[in-house]
């Protein structure tokens, strides 16, 4: 290993936790037997892997999305680039299964990490350029329920851009299951709950949602679950009496069961950094008076603790205590290529974050990757399997 490798190791250090110190044996051990593989072009500064591990930052995978691609995966399901409609009311036979991938499609590759506002407008703006050409039969679009009903009485709108009717038919649905389920007040919360310090205001707006019968259980039993990860010390915490209005609702002893199984998962006990320190409260109130509109003012408030892991990499701080290194020599360079693996799966809201690092901090290029990309459901399925709760899924890991 001393000579044969030019890339740095990163692996953040728990010491409670034997699943990265496994990790750094096993990362040794195949670098030494494949070195080949790992002999890079020399560069000025070597290449960094930085492994994580997901129990770190439990919340990330818990929190409802206000991004396209982050919110598709969210609630409907990213599975290899493609998404089953199949349950969506009234849905066409050929939009039953529809694929979504920026290689090639070129409105999904422009408007991936836009918000659902932005997107929903700019489905309008291509619509309205179609229209302008047929001004006969130009017609006001000022819903989603207009944009739906003006591509199923064009069925030669429908041959010369599937692309729209398919992203209006996705679209149309996301706005329906927002309606439905309450997520923008839903959203709010878990955002407060996430980046806020206000035990009080938390305490009566989770309970305030659990005794709204049109809050979804997955979405109740998630509101609890961020509430025990983010007070679960607190001295005045209601987690009983939260647990009790679950039970009332009749919500599954498998759901409530999992509550137990995140703290247990993700927990102070067992995460190697604070989620919440008190600097964050001061970078939220910047963030939120930069004068941004809509979902990214109020729900979007939250960053990943990848984002501050890598910013603080790049400035030289991370800690050698509690991200120890492999390598051929010190870590003095600001690295240049950095590969992110999270052990345990990533987002589509850490993938932003990278997508955000890689665009703002010139001459770094980060790469994120993960044993998968989790959204709320297969989150939970992991942390249920790990606690024995049941049988975690068997689908292929979702790929970008």
């Amino acid at each position: 290993l001393q000579n044969k490798t030019t890339m740095f190791i990163l692996l953040k250090h728990k010491p409670i936790n034997s699943k990265i110190r496994e990790t750094e044996s096993e990362t040794e051990q195949i670098i030494t037997k494949e070195y080949e593989l790992f002999d890079f072009r020399k560069t000025e500064v070597p290449p960094l892997l930085l492994i994580l591990d997901r129990s770190d930052d439990a919340i990330t995978p818990l929190l409802n999305q206000w991004t396209y691609q982050a919110m598709v995966h969210e609630l409907l399901g990213l599975n290899n680039n493609r998404i089953d409609l199949s349950r969506v009311p009234g849905i066409s036979k050929d939009l039953r299964e529809v694929v979504l991938s920026a290689e090639n499609d070129e409105f999904y590759a422009n408007n991936l990490y836009l918000n659902f506002a932005e997107i929903g407008t700019n489905i309008k703006n291509l619509m309205e350029d179609f229209q302008k050409k047929k001004p006969k039969g130009q017609q006001k679009l000022e819903s989603i329920s207009d944009m739906k009903a003006f591509v199923d009485n064009y069925p030669q709108f429908k041959k010369m851009s599937g692309t729209v009717s398919k992203h209006v038919t996705v679209v149309g649905e996301l706005s329906r299951l927002v309606s439905e389920r309450q997520l923008m007040e839903v959203s709010e919360v878990e955002q407060e709950l996430a980046c806020q310090n206000d035990h009080s205001s938390a305490q009566q707006d989770v309970r305030r949602l659990l005794q709204n019968p049109r809050v979804a259980e997955l979405d109740a039993v998630r509101l609890v679950m961020l509430y025990a990860l983010r007070y679960e010390r607190h001295s005045s915490s209601i987690l009983p009496s939260l647990m009790d209005e679950l039970n009332r609702r009749g919500v599954s002893e498998k759901h409530c069961k999992m509550v137990q199984a995140m703290i247990d998962y993700g927990g102070k006990r067992v995460r190697g950094s604070d989620l919440i320190t008190a600097t964050d409260a001061v970078a939220i109130t910047k963030q939120f008076f930069k004068g941004l509109k809509g979902v990214e003012n109020v729900y979007t408030q939250h960053q990943p603790l990848l984002h501050d892991t890598l910013d603080q990499l790049i400035k030289g701080r991370l800690k050698d205590s509690q991200f120890p290194y492999l390598g051929p020599s010190s870590l003095r360079d600001r690295p240049q290529d950095i590969i992110v693996f999270i052990i345990g799966g990533a987002t589509y809201e850490e993938a932003l974050t990278v997508y955000n690092l890689n665009r703002t901090m010139p001459g770094v290029r980060i790469v994120l990757g993960g044993t998968t990309i989790h959204n709320t459901k297969s989150f939970l399925e992991e942390v249920t399997s790990a606690a024995g709760l049941g049988h975690g899924s068997s689908r292929p890991p979702t790929r970008r």
